[in-house]
């Protein structure tokens, strides 16, 4: 049936095109560099592709006189440009090029929107939006890491936040030189070289409120909602993006809690200092794994008393005893040397991180002891999509299809609605 409409919702949405081209010939647009009023050219037809087919309409094109700026108020009034797709069905597209591979976004957009296009044609438009969306996350954490930036004064913002973050290897296409802007804009900031096999990291981060947790079955958690931060940069770029974020959600008020969860890497505790009120948690389950590690070599791959004395160390770490957990392991004697030197790592390990590992306090307080939420982030923000097989990626293909998925997982369809084409039109 929607097939039998299609041809009258193309001649309605062409009669509606006409009478804003009408209305528009009627207006004399001024110059947007010197304020002249501006003379009119000449008209020529114009076509582009919409969802329901192609669209007509006659163009005015309009020329300043003193400065020679030119402009066509009505392919910017419509947001189209001759020859290629309009902005609404952009959109669309790259919604299917964010959760599919660009030949597979192909075919979903002949099967669902009727649309006959090339995943090429599918790859521009997610650089086009891509670049509109990595420029309204750098904007926005730009704003809110200026100081002269005036904080907003927070009369409801939560007692408690937490805060993860980790990292992952993403493929990348290594090339002898960058490629250059078309538009002559400034180019991207270099990253480090690559300097083992062609990969860099993606570091993700994920922001929650404690009592947003529900129990969906007994000991099974689910998050009632999360806001996800991604970056193709260094850890300082990711931090200042949760910043951003944090402020721009409401959430850090003056005697907010920043709960930090982290696997044990440098670059995570070593910025939670951005935070003045801050409780740091070391995920419970690394710790486990670093104990399970000595456990194999004690006992053997497989042992029943390895099992058992994992369970032991990890019931103890649980009720908070993470000093008599240190005791206990100083009292060891190893009989080889590989599993002295591990017991030494494990030992080094908790006594670091001992100020992290009060979980008896962090689960009385709600805070949970888990980073299993940035974990499953990861797989969702980059795995699902940008970690298939055979997938390698350039610097401004990764960072344009990075900053939609955050718009897509963050259900931010305000701001997906305001992506605009890079205009390109003379």
């Amino acid at each position: 049936m929607e097939a039998e409409f299609r041809p009258r919702m193309l001649l309605a949405l062409q009669e509606k095109v006409s009478a804003v081209a009408e209305s528009c010939a009627t207006v004399v647009p001024r110059c947007q560099r010197c304020g002249r009023p501006m003379s009119h050219q000449d008209t020529r037809p114009v076509s582009w592709l919409a969802r329901y087919g192609r669209l007509h309409a006659p163009v005015r094109r309009y020329r300043c006189l003193p400065c020679g700026w030119e402009c066509r108020p009505l392919l910017q009034l419509l947001e189209v440009e001759p020859g290629r797709i309009s902005g609404g069905l952009a959109r669309l597209l790259a919604i299917l090029a964010v959760v599919a591979p660009y030949p597979l976004a192909a075919q979903l957009a002949a099967a669902l929107l009727g649309v006959t296009i090339s995943p090429m044609g599918i790859w521009r438009v997610v650089q086009r939006l891509g670049k509109a969306a990595a420029q309204y996350h750098e904007a926005l954490s730009h704003y809110h890491n200026d100081s002269r930036s005036q904080p907003d004064q927070i009369q409801e913002a939560p007692a408690a936040v937490v805060l993860g973050g980790d990292g992952c290897a993403l493929g990348m296409q290594v090339r002898p030189r960058r490629r250059r802007e078309r538009t002559g804009e400034a180019p991207f900031p270099r990253l480090p070289a690559v300097e083992e096999g062609q990969f860099r990291e993606v570091k993700t981060g994920v922001l929650l409120l404690p009592g947003e947790r529900v129990e969906t079955a007994p000991g099974r958690r689910s998050l009632v909602r999360r806001f996800l931060v991604t970056c193709l940069g260094d850890a300082d770029t990711i931090f200042r993006h949760l910043w951003a974020q944090l402020c721009e959600l409401g959430w850090l008020g003056a005697n907010t809690v920043v709960v930090i969860v982290g696997d044990g890497a440098e670059w995570i505790w070593n910025r939670a200092a951005l935070f003045p009120r801050r409780c740091e948690i070391l995920d419970f389950w690394h710790a486990v794994e670093h104990a399970w590690e000595f456990a194999r070599l004690r006992f053997g791959e497989g042992s029943q008393q390895a099992d058992g004395w994992v369970q032991q160390i990890a019931e103890d770490l649980r009720a908070g005893k993470v000093k008599e957990v240190i005791t206990r392991l100083r009292r060891l004697r190893p009989r080889t040397p590989e599993q002295r030197a591990n017991l030494g790592r494990l030992i080094r390990y908790y006594r670091e991180n001992a100020t992290r590992m009060r979980y008896d306090e962090y689960l009385r307080l709600g805070y949970g002891i888990g980073s299993g939420a940035v974990e499953s982030a990861h797989k969702q923000v980059v795995h699902a999509r940008m970690r298939q097989a055979g997938m390698r990626w350039s610097e401004a293909g990764a960072r344009h299809l990075l900053a939609l998925r955050l718009l897509l997982l963050n259900q931010n369809w305000a701001q997906w609605d305001q992506l605009r084409m890079v205009w390109v039109a003379a």
